[in-house]
């Protein structure tokens, strides 16, 4: 039990016992005491003065009186400031704790539970390689896997992979046109990345047939390349985008006004962009791709598995770089249908209504949304019928009591319409769906736009993350001793921890942005300063010997001992708080902070110089329950801490 949850319990009984009023122990509000006061932990009254009609500060020396004298194991004093109660803590306390952890290997790990939970993440697309925003991705869903591990739970790591599509016919398209037959093996490049490419090319040649079109539409004479109802909205487009330019020649329109009516423009050049567009040859040819393939052309079928099988390769090596499994990976392929039978479930339950074209829709305007389609008049789905038909196939497969999907912000409407749909047609799954949204990664020069070739590749970012390392490791000077291949793992290991860091330290909610350079400093907020704590203190391990039978149970604890050992403590309530607000950077501030603190210590206080036997024995259980603190809490970051660097 940790000691905040022990001054809960003892805070509630003490409260039950003296005033008969009876209280939860998670109605027991306990915060660290602050600096300028003495105290360990402070208990907060307010909360409690009302209904126990009690002033405060007599409330406070009622309780601290009684807790002191019940518990005197726990607590070697007290004293109340305006309505709160600081807590000292026994030295003995301490001590303990640090007899019984010092040597646990698995030290912030909760006992099993036997509650399963699902994390999806990754969700790539078969067109391109992993980028900078994927890394975001996996890193976050592998973490919150791990922590949630960490508190008891059965975890299943899943992937929903979009391999069908458009956007998969682009590269398809692409490659038949501009490959001349060329292959990964070939051109010795990895499969995802050249599949990529094709992917970059095929928008490179769309840009090229749009533009003449655009120009005809903007000229007024593009009647002979485009349909009917695409002229019709073409002119529309027209309209409004002179009724705008000519609102924006009023000169008594202020700034703020002209922003308005330029994104308005903008927003009617994009729609005459995606006319233009679609009326190229290569998208038609590209569109009658996908349907070839949704009829089961056999050449089609064949290209697309082949050039899926090229991006899978790829796939599995970065992953494989990079630290990210899955226990099972969904296709697109696969569950595109799925949900269709749910749709006709819903409209006789009354969920869903049919309107007069044929189409299925949801009403949620009650839940403060709006309409959503379900099915098209046609009768094929959309994807958040899909997304409804594989939330019930995940949870006929693992029966997990939440479903976690780790998917950027973008998609926040998507997964509230979700939840509320699943819920509203009584799918056992709905009550568990969480979405962990996270805002997306930018960097110094600001979005990246995978259809123009400009996104960070994983690879090439991981590539240059160890090629940082490598600089900044040479020159410090320290590893001319270490062997070609030692230092080769090394360099891997540096710089993944510190990418991996640095993506998570972040609360996930927030907007970043990533800078290389920033991120391997061995002083600052990072994972090589953790990486460098940690292998410091497994050098001095390796250099002191433990003195076996000394006791330290009557040892006093020096200030910077005791919030080193104060610190440790709350490692498995850190654990807790990460998993319960699906949040790694808690565990990333964590052992931030305790590297501080231990590098504290030292620096005022030898451990092979130490006092006395007794004193030098504490510092080395102080120092190897440090060390693996490190690293099981860089472990659940899915960073891996050296012996030595």
């Amino acid at each position: 039990m940790s000691v905040v949850a022990a001054i809960k319990q003892v805070s509630a009984q003490a409260i039950r016992e003296l005033y008969q009023y009876d209280i939860q122990e998670n109605e027991v509000l306990v915060n660290a005491t602050k600096p300028e006061f003495t105290g360990d932990y402070t208990v907060v009254l307010f909360a409690f003065v009302k209904q126990l009609k009690k002033k405060p500060d007599v409330l406070g020396a009622e309780l601290g009186e009684y807790l002191a004298k019940q518990n005197p194991g726990l607590f070697s004093g007290f004293n109340v400031i305006s309505g709160f109660l600081n807590l000292e803590i026994t030295a003995a306390w301490w001590l303990q704790f640090l007899q019984q952890q010092y040597n646990n290997s698995a030290f912030g790990t909760a006992t099993p539970r036997g509650e399963k939970v699902m994390v999806e993440y990754s969700s790539p697309n078969t067109n391109k390689p992993l980028h900078l925003g994927h890394l975001r991705n996996n890193f976050l869903g592998w973490s919150i896997a791990e922590i949630l591990k960490a508190n008891g739970n059965e975890i299943a790591k899943t992937c929903i992979v979009n391999d069908r599509g458009v956007h998969i016919c682009k590269s398809m398209i692409a490659w038949q046109r501009f490959a001349n037959g060329a292959t990964p093996e070939t051109t010795h490049e990895k499969g995802d990345h050249f599949v990529g490419d094709y992917y970059v090319q095929f928008n490179d040649e769309l840009k090229k047939q749009a533009k003449p079109i655009a120009d005809a539409i903007y000229a007024g004479n593009a009647a002979s390349l485009l349909s009917e109802a695409e002229q019709t909205l073409a002119t529309k487009h027209l309209e409004k985008i002179n009724q705008l330019e000519g609102l924006l020649a009023d000169p008594a329109k202020n700034e703020k006004q002209k922003t308005s009516l330029n994104e308005k423009i903008a927003e009617e050049k994009e729609g005459i962009k995606d006319i233009a567009e679609n009326a190229t040859e290569i998208m038609k040819a590209t569109k009658q791709m996908l349907v070839d393939w949704e009829n089961g052309v056999p050449e089609v079928i064949d290209l697309w598995k082949r050039m899926n099988s090229w991006v899978y390769a790829g796939f599995d090596e970065t992953y494989k770089r990079i630290g990210s499994d899955f226990d099972k990976i969904y296709y697109e392929s696969n569950t595109y249908l799925l949900g269709k039978d749910l749709v006709e479930e819903g409209l006789q339950k009354g969920v869903f209504f049919q309107k007069e074209d044929g189409s299925v829709w949801i009403d949620l305007t009650a839940d403060g949304l709006d309409e959503k389609l379900v099915r098209r008049k046609d009768g094929t789905s959309v994807y958040i019928t899909q997304d409804i038909g594989l939330a019930e196939l995940k949870q006929k497969e693992f029966n997990a009591s939440q479903s976690i999907y780790v998917v950027g912000d973008e998609q926040n409407y998507h997964f509230r319409v979700l939840k509320l749909i699943c819920q509203k047609l009584g799918l056992p799954s709905a009550d568990g769906i969480y979405h962990l949204s996270y805002g997306m990664v930018e960097l110094p020069t600001g979005k990246m736009k995978s259809r123009e070739g400009t996104v960070v590749d994983a690879d090439d970012l991981v590539a240059e993350m160890v090629n940082i390392a490598k600089q900044r490791t040479e020159e410090l000077g320290k590893v001319k001793d270490f062997t070609e291949a030692e230092l080769t793992e090394l360099y891997e290991t540096i710089g993944l921890g510190a990418l991996k860091f640095f993506l998570l330290r972040v609360d996930p909610k927030k907007k970043m942005i990533f800078n290389p350079e920033e991120s391997i400093d061995f002083h600052g907020f990072t994972g090589p300063f953790i990486q460098y704590t940690h292998a410091r203190i497994k050098s001095i391990l390796r250099k002191e010997n433990a003195w076996p039978g000394v006791d330290v149970s009557n040892e006093s604890l020096l200030p910077l001992e005791k919030e080193v050992t104060v610190q440790l403590e709350q490692f498995p309530v850190v654990i807790n708080e990460a998993g319960t607000e699906h949040d790694p950077s808690k565990i990333a501030i964590y052992v931030f902070n305790l590297a501080q603190v231990f590098n504290s210590f030292y620096t005022a206080h030898s451990i092979g110089n130490a006092e006395s036997p007794a004193k030098k024995q504490l510092r080395l259980q102080l120092a190897q329950l440090t060390a693996q603190t490190l690293k099981n809490g860089m472990q659940l970051l899915g960073i891996q801490v050296p012996e030595r660097m």
